[in-house]
C-alpha cells in the first residue's frame, strides 16, 4: 500500500459513468476519497432536467456509487452561486449579441472553485474529476502544464482553459489517459449502477436543446421586436430579439430570398440581425479577450508572435494559427485560413501539440 492513503481527494460526482470511475480509480491507487455533488439548479430541477447533473436521479446514482465504494458522500447547494456566475451570465452573453459558453464559466467558477473551498473544509489536498484531460507537473518549478486527453475524441482540455495555476495544481484527473470505453469498464468492475448510464452532450440546464424557450421560460429574456437586415442595412423581415440568434444560424429567419442567407452579425446596440451570404460568414483575424496563459513561457507577455494550433469551438478540429499577445490580457488571433462563423462569445483555445498554452474569448 502506498502513501497515498494519508492523501485526502474530493471527487466531484455528477452521478455519470465518468466521475463513478474516477472516484473508483483513485479508490484502487490508494487515496482517501471524499464523494461531493454540487446541487446547481433551484427546487424547480425536476421539471427542467431530472437526470441532468442537478436532478434528483443524478444525485440518487451518485450516492449510489459511493455507497458501494464505501466512501463518504456529502450533497452541496450552490444553486445561488450557479445562478449568478452561470445561468445569468448565459442570459446576458446572449442579450448582448455573443454566443456564450456556460460549460467554461461552470468549471471555473464551481467544480474549480467552490470544489476546491468544500475540498479544504473536509480536509482534502486535491480535487478530481472525470474530465478527459491530462496534466503534467514540473516537479522543480512546480508549474503545472494542462494537456488533451489521450482519446482526442472526447478530450476536454478546451473547457478547462481558463483555470489558474492555484486551480490545476490541485486538481486530478485519472480519466486522462482512458477511452470512454475504459472508463465504462471500470465502473462494470466495480458493480457500479453507472457503468451503462447515457451521457448527455447537451448543456444541463438546457435539456432539449431549445435555448430562446429556456430564457423565456426562465424570464432571462422577452421577446423584444427588431430588424433583420443585409450587410448594406436594407431591411429584410423582423426578429423578436438577439437573444434567440446566433452566428451562423440560417433556418428560422423568416425572411424569403432566392439564395440562402445566414446571421453573419449580432448588433446589439442597433437591436439588428444581420444577414449575408454564406461566405461572409468566413474570417481570417480576430480578437481575443480576457485571456488566460497556462504554458510557462506565455506566463508573462510576450512580444513575439507565436505559432499554434486554434480551436473556435469545441467541436472545432483546430487550424493553423498565428497569435501576437496584447496588453491588457487580449491577443490578435490571424488564421492561416480564414474559418467560417468565427463567433463572439465563444472560447478560443491554443494548443502546441497536446499542450494547452492558454486562450481567450472572442470579441465582436
Amino acid at each position: 500500500m502506498s502513501d497515498r492513503r494519508l492523501t485526502r481527494v474530493l471527487v466531484g460526482m455528477s452521478g455519470g459513468v465518468d466521475s463513478s470511475a474516477t472516484a473508483a480509480l483513485l479508490l484502487e491507487q490508494g487515496y482517501d476519497v471524499v464523494g461531493v455533488t454540487l446541487k446547481l439548479w433551484p427546487q424547480d430541477c425536476v421539471n427542467r432536467a431530472e437526470d441532468k447533473c442537478c436532478g434528483p436521479q443524478a444525485v440518487m446514482d451518485a450516492r449510489s456509487v459511493s455507497a458501494k465504494l464505501g466512501i463518504p458522500y456529502y450533497l452541496v447547494d450552490e444553486s445561488g452561486l450557479f445562478q449568478e456566475k452561470v445561468i445569468q451570465y448565459f442570459a446576458d452573453e446572449y442579450r448582448a449579441g455573443r454566443t456564450p459558453n456556460p460549460c467554461v464559466m461552470c468549471n471555473q467558477h464551481l467544480k474549480f472553485g467552490v470544489l476546491l473551498d468544500r475540498a479544504r473544509q473536509l480536509g482534502c489536498e486535491y480535487i478530481a474529476t472525470g474530465h478527459f484531460a491530462r496534466l503534467e507537473r514540473d516537479p522543480t518549478s512546480g508549474h503545472v502544464q494542462l494537456l488533451r486527453g489521450r482519446d482526442l475524441r472526447k478530450d476536454q482540455s478546451y473547457f478547462l482553459f481558463s483555470l489558474r495555476q492555484d486551480q490545476l495544481a490541485r486538481s486530478l484527473f485519472p480519466l486522462g489517459e482512458k477511452t470512454k470505453a475504459d472508463t465504462r469498464e471500470v465502473a462494470r468492475a466495480c458493480s457500479l449502477r453507472t457503468a451503462d448510464k447515457e451521457e448527455s452532450m447537451e448543456i444541463c440546464f438546457v435539456p432539449d436543446r431549445d435555448y430562446g424557450k429556456f430564457l423565456r421560460d426562465a424570464r432571462l429574456a422577452a421577446s423584444h421586436r427588431g430588424e433583420i437586415v443585409d450587410v448594406l442595412g436594407r431591411k429584410l423581415g423582423e426578429h423578436e430579439g438577439i437573444e434567440f440568434y446566433t452566428i451562423g444560424q440560417r433556418r428560422g429567419l423568416g425572411i424569403s430570398s432566392a439564395h440562402p442567407l445566414y446571421v453573419i452579425e449580432l448588433d446589439a446596440a442597433q437591436n439588428r440581425v444581420v444577414v449575408g451570404d454564406e461566405s461572409q460568414l468566413n474570417r481570417d483575424t480576430f480578437e481575443i479577450t480576457n485571456c488566460n496563459w497556462i504554458a510557462a513561457n506565455l506566463q508573462g507577455e510576450s512580444a513575439e508572435p507565436f505559432t499554434c494550433m486554434a480551436k473556435i469551438r469545441y467541436n472545432h478540429p483546430g487550424a493553423d494559427a498565428e497569435v501576437t499577445m496584447r496588453p491588457g490580457g487580449t491577443a490578435t488571433v490571424r488564421m492561416k485560413e480564414a474559418a467560417r462563423a468565427v463567433t463572439p462569445g465563444q472560447a478560443c483555445v491554443l494548443y502546441d501539440g497536446d499542450r494547452v498554452l492558454g486562450g481567450g474569448w472572442i470579441a465582436r
